[in-house]
């Protein structure tokens, strides 16, 4: 599927745009220990911001785009936590995002993924890193791992969908924008579920039972979409859309990591009571100590 000869112009109406991203910098800290920044420059000389957490060379590494609301930094508390898991956490903010040049529109947050998406590559070779590439996208960054997936599903290992959306103009609409007078139908939209429907690698969709912007049935379509012939969805009772991932707790990493483990042919070992034990503090421990994170 040529996903780049879409048109997505009509997404980029000032009215859409305003209401689909909310670009925020960063504070200029440092990266914290065992995390690097990278920078991505684009053809046009704009640079995107990464940050990348690494895990041993051999381990999966997951290409991950934030929510619109989201930039890299926020998951600095997050990033060690896929690396516990035998994980790499490959992070990429947008234009206008983070400490990245530019403006954002969504014409070329989908264009950049693709830039994104052959650099990265490009440096996993480089660094010698020779695990699964899996590409993961929250919110509105569900847009830019499908775009991905449709365009290089041989070259990708997996796909994970967590808040993601099926339709377009819903969203829109949600987000306050009069997709009426911008004139906009489903057909001018993301496309979301034309590309789930070219991706046939194994896919994870999680999604928060009272998520109050993308409503659970959003990810229930894409499950049905889905031409996976290995595909799981999960749903995280009693969460909302900026809280998945406290109320989750441990179990939001355990299924990202069961679901890499298949992909690598590695069988799940059965915990313990005292593991179990464990997963209750902390899952206590991550409401206590990141509150409301967004």
């Amino acid at each position: 599927m040529t996903t780049e000869a879409f048109d997505y112009s009509k997404l980029d109406h000032p009215a859409v745009l305003q209401m689909l991203f909310h670009p925020r910098k960063d504070s200029g800290s440092s990266p914290p220990a065992n995390a690097t920044d990278y920078d991505i420059t684009l053809e046009e000389g704009i640079k995107i911001g990464a940050r990348f957490y690494m895990a041993d060379g051999k381990a999966p590494n997951i290409l991950f785009f934030h929510g619109n609301g989201e930039i890299v930094e926020d998951y600095d508390p997050v990033g060690p936590i896929y690396n516990e898991y035998g994980l790499s956490f490959l992070a990429v903010d947008y234009r206008g995002y983070g400490r990245s040049g530019g403006v954002p529109t969504a014409s070329t947050m989908l264009s950049d993924a693709h830039y994104i998406f052959k650099d990265v590559q490009k440096w996993l070779k480089s660094e010698g890193r020779t695990g699964p590439l899996l590409a993961m996208g929250r919110s509105l960054g569900s847009a830019c791992a499908l775009e991905l997936a449709a365009s290089y599903g041989e070259e990708m290992a997996g796909i994970v969908i967590e808040s993601g959306f099926a339709l377009t103009v819903p969203l829109l609409q949600c987000l306050s924008v009069d997709t009426e007078s911008v004139g906009i139908s489903e057909a001018q939209g993301f496309k979301n579920i034309q590309k789930i429907e070219q991706f046939s690698k194994p896919t994870l969709i999680i999604h928060a039972r009272n998520d109050q912007i993308i409503p659970i049935a959003s990810a229930e379509l894409l499950q049905v979409h889905s031409a996976a012939r290995s595909k799981e969805f999960h749903m995280i009772p009693g969460a909302d859309h900026n809280t998945i991932m406290i109320d989750a707790g441990k179990t939001y990493f355990e299924l990202i990591k069961c679901f890499t483990d298949k992909i690598q042919g590695i069988r799940p070992k059965r915990r313990s009571f005292r593991q179990r034990r464990k997963d209750r503090s902390f899952h206590k421990g991550l409401v206590d100590d990141q509150g409301s994170r967004v």
